[in-house]
């Protein structure tokens, strides 16, 4: 049986695992109106060994009718085309196969951030900026390093959730069983006293870390605190500017916050909501006495800026460690390790979400498996953990 390419099945997986499951490459369909860009995309991702591209068509439509007849991981999928548009398609793809894992490709600009937006909330894994030129994408070498690794992180989180969508074809070469069945690695917890206790100090400010399916995680969890929260919030999602402007209005709509893109020199107050801007590292400074926000350019940490880490380091030297509740929500890689143990460290509580209900379980498993949390809770609990412990703490 070949692909739509028509290329043979690679072969079986040998006794040296590749791909996101320790088996054959990720499988993926590209989604582009533009045949020159769907090209140009399925080169950069099959530049690396462990993707492989199976389906390449022009519109929502075909994507559906693709996914019906083909065993899928990721999509990237364009947001605008013909026929049937990304956030049209988005439902209709999870109807037909509901864990397979979508990436949106988004121009940089305010509608295309706003719309970005909205897919994520329909369903979308993630979203990768899209270049705005064949050029770019043909020699954007930061484009590609982040395009294949969500594309494997995202292929890899599929499999494990056994997503492996059955269509009328015979998938070529299914996940072993031994994968799928992976039990989550075990979490030893840090003590703490309960929430509520006497024992336990009422954090002055509330720091959130989150990367890949962030924005969705952040929306279920920041609902819960709009009562009974009075502390600042801070968050760094790594996004690109222009989306963290429209992620800081879409918390305010959904989420009842005060919720804002962070301003340098900003003083940080209470029942105030606080985005680090794209592209900025977002600090706390004290200046005459008192807590101000600091955007720098300084340079990226864990490849990224803005960056978990500094900004937790900066909460720490503002309002001392046993003042500050930390969060760290799903994410690829483990930026939040660092800053959030010397948190820790200095007498800090820090909660992660839990592995099942993470689009990646990279940034909290990187705590929750360092034993520095107190809590590994379902994206669910986390809000109400929050809210229980900042408004009713000793």
């Amino acid at each position: 049986m070949s692909d739509r390419f028509g290329r043979p099945p690679p072969p079986a997986p040998s006794g040296h695992p590749t791909g996101a499951a320790g088996g054959d490459p990720v499988r993926v369909m590209v989604v582009d109106d533009s045949a020159v860009i769907r090209g140009l995309l399925t080169r950069a991702l099959e530049g690396d060994s462990e993707i492989r591209v199976v389906a390449s068509v022009g519109d929502g439509q075909m994507a559906v009718n693709a996914l019906q007849r083909n065993s899928l991981d990721v999509i990237v999928l364009d947001i605008e085309m013909p026929v049937m548009d990304g956030l049209t398609a988005i439902p209709k793809l999870l109807a037909v196969a509901p864990q397979v894992k979508i990436i949106m490709a988004s121009t940089l600009t305010l509608r295309g951030a706003d719309i970005s937006m909205r897919c994520l909330s329909a369903g979308a894994a993630d979203y990768i900026p899209k270049p705005t030129s064949t050029r770019e994408i043909g020699g954007a070498d930061a484009f590609k390093r982040e395009l294949v690794s969500k594309v494997k992180a995202l292929g890899a989180a599929a499999r494990r959730a056994g997503s492996r969508t059955r269509g009328e074809l015979r998938p070529l070469n299914p996940v072993p069983a031994a994968f799928l069945k992976r039990e989550p690695p075990p979490v030893t917890l840090r003590p703490a006293p309960a929430v509520g206790s006497v024992g336990q100090v009422k954090p002055d400010v509330i720091a959130i870390g989150s990367s890949t399916g962030g924005p969705q995680a952040l929306f279920e969890v920041l609902a819960h605190l709009k009562t009974g929260v009075t502390q600042p919030i801070l968050i760094t999602q790594h996004m690109p500017a222009t989306f963290t402007t429209i992620l800081a209005e879409h918390i305010t709509r959904q989420c009842g916050l005060n919720a804002q893109e962070a301003k340098d020199g900003e003083p940080v107050v209470s029942g105030r909501c606080y985005i680090a801007p794209g592209d900025f590292h977002m600090l706390v400074t004290q200046r005459a006495g008192a807590n101000v926000i600091s955007l720098t350019k300084d340079p990226p940490e864990n490849f990224c800026r803005p960056a978990v880490d500094p900004m937790m380091r900066s909460i720490l030297r503002a309002f001392g460690g046993r003042k500050v509740l930390a969060c760290i929500l799903t994410g690829m890689g483990q930026d939040g390790l660092k800053g959030c143990t010397d948190v820790v460290n200095a007498g800090g509580t820090l909660i992660a979400q839990d592995e099942p209900s993470s689009v990646v379980w990279g940034m909290p498993g990187a705590v929750a498996q360092a034993g520095i949390c107190s809590a590994v809770l379902p994206l669910k609990e986390i809000g109400p953990y929050i809210r229980k412990f900042a408004s009713r703490a000793a």
